[in-house]
């Protein structure tokens, strides 16, 4: 009993660290790190790692999104989302554990065939359920492109890559030219700001690239592509087999340049992307829950990904993650890197959703589990909302029961998650 010790001498009484990982193929890459499989060594379940160079981040200015990226995950957990489950760093590494994606990314797939309207509905219909949940966490995702939809084994979309994401105030618009500048909305480019309007037109833009095979605007200038975005007609191409006049309407609906009738956008936007003809054979309320199957599957017998990055770390890396599990690299630095360094140790903050599982008796008068959990316990998939006023109503069954044994104890776990524990 208690046994805290896996393969590979790992220790589960300990912070998560990568030694509690085998570490497996790579996956993807980005700016300033990859991502590779990698296998729980206590339980064997597999996650998607990234790893990010704090050198590199330094290099390009791209600490605070990092670490943004990392509070705002903590906040997140929904079925359509790529969640995260563990944080943690070293000296040269920040490392965040999500879901794994095996079904590879949307622009693999677009890239090597052509998908039915019912599959691409599906697909859609499923981002929007995401985006919808994002907005209600006053989260703008401001990077929605193929490239950051994964698939999973069974081919359910999930939004992932939150590196520009921010919290937006119902009183301030945004006014940073953040995104990919393709997928960006007509109002990115204007003097007034933005809200959260711009991922339905992200959206849209996506859309229009699953069925046609490119997208609306295009050109190497970004200047003029700026320019086509704001004021340039949409054209729809004639296709065979035909695009659907309900298809057609649905992209159109969410490229309208009129945020105030752009489809998914004011306090009904969501209704009307239900109730749009193009959408209505979907029932939503199974669709966010993952309860329909799937139009399109992922081959479970081919690789979804691209197959050289593997080999590239093996061969092109000084030193491969593997070779760097267990050393800490002490180097010199100038004052100003130091300093630099010293904040991401300070705000990257370890992060373990299992820390959560297993204080569930917090919420249990009959458990009666006690001892403050740390600080990172995630209330995983439940609204503060609903926690605190399930807390309340705790707290009153257990001050009338205190008198039939032991006394009832309020207390906090991580975000505000109230409970009762029995003393």
């Amino acid at each position: 009993m208690g046994q805290g010790h896996g393969k590979a001498g790992a220790d589960f009484n300990e912070e998560v660290n990568l030694n509690q990982f085998e570490l497996l193929r790579v996956v993807g890459k980005g700016a300033f790190g990859k991502v590779r499989i990698v296998k729980r060594r206590d339980n064997n379940k597999l996650y998607a790692l990234k790893y990010i160079s704090k050198e590199e981040c330094i290099r390009i200015d791209a600490e605070r999104n990092i670490l943004r990226e990392r509070s705002m995950l903590e906040e997140l957990d929904h079925p359509l989302v790529c969640n995260l489950r563990f944080a943690f760093q070293d000296e040269d590494y920040m490392y965040m554990v999500m879901d794994l994606m095996i079904g590879g990314d949307l622009r693999f797939h677009l890239n090597r065939k052509a998908f039915t309207e019912d599959a691409i509905r599906f697909w859609i219909a499923e981002l929007a359920c995401a985006i919808r949940y994002l907005h209600s966490k006053n989260v703008v995702h401001r990077d929605i492109k193929p490239d950051n939809v994964l698939l999973d084994e069974k081919g359910h979309v999930h939004l992932t890559d939150f590196n520009i994401a921010t919290h937006i105030r119902p009183d301030k618009n945004l006014t940073s030219r953040s995104g990919t500048c393709a997928y960006m909305a007509p109002e990115v480019f204007k003097s007034s700001g933005y809200g959260t309007t711009v991922d339905w037109w992200s959206l849209g833009i996506l859309f229009y690239e699953c069925v046609y095979g490119k997208r609306p605007f295009e050109s190497n200038n970004q200047e003029d592509l700026k320019k086509m975005i704001v004021r340039a007609p949409i054209n729809y191409p004639d296709m065979d087999p035909p695009v659907s006049p309900a298809c057609i309407s649905a992209i159109q609906g969410f490229l309208e340049r009129d945020t105030s009738r752009r489809l998914g956008c004011g306090p009904n936007g969501f209704a009307l992307i239900q109730y749009h003809p193009f959408f209505r054979p979907l029932d939503f309320s199974l669709l966010e829950y993952k309860s329909l199957d799937p139009i399109f599957c992922p081959p479970p017998d081919k690789v979804n990904f691209d197959a050289t990055l593997d080999l590239e770390e093996i061969l092109l890396e000084e030193e491969p993650l593997e070779a760097r599990r267990g050393r800490r690299h002490k180097r010199h630095r100038d004052p100003g890197q130091e300093a630099r360094y010293l904040h991401i140790e300070e705000k990257f903050k370890t992060f373990d959703y299992m820390v959560f599982e297993r204080y569930k008796g917090w919420i249990d008068p009959v458990t009666r589990c006690v001892g403050d959990p740390p600080e990172w316990v995630k209330p995983a998939a439940v609204e503060l909302e609903n926690q605190r006023e399930r807390a309340s109503q705790e707290q009153l069954v257990g001050s009338r029961r205190g008198s039939l044994g032991g006394s009832a104890t309020n207390v906090v776990i991580g975000n505000g998650f109230s409970g009762i524990a029995g003393v």
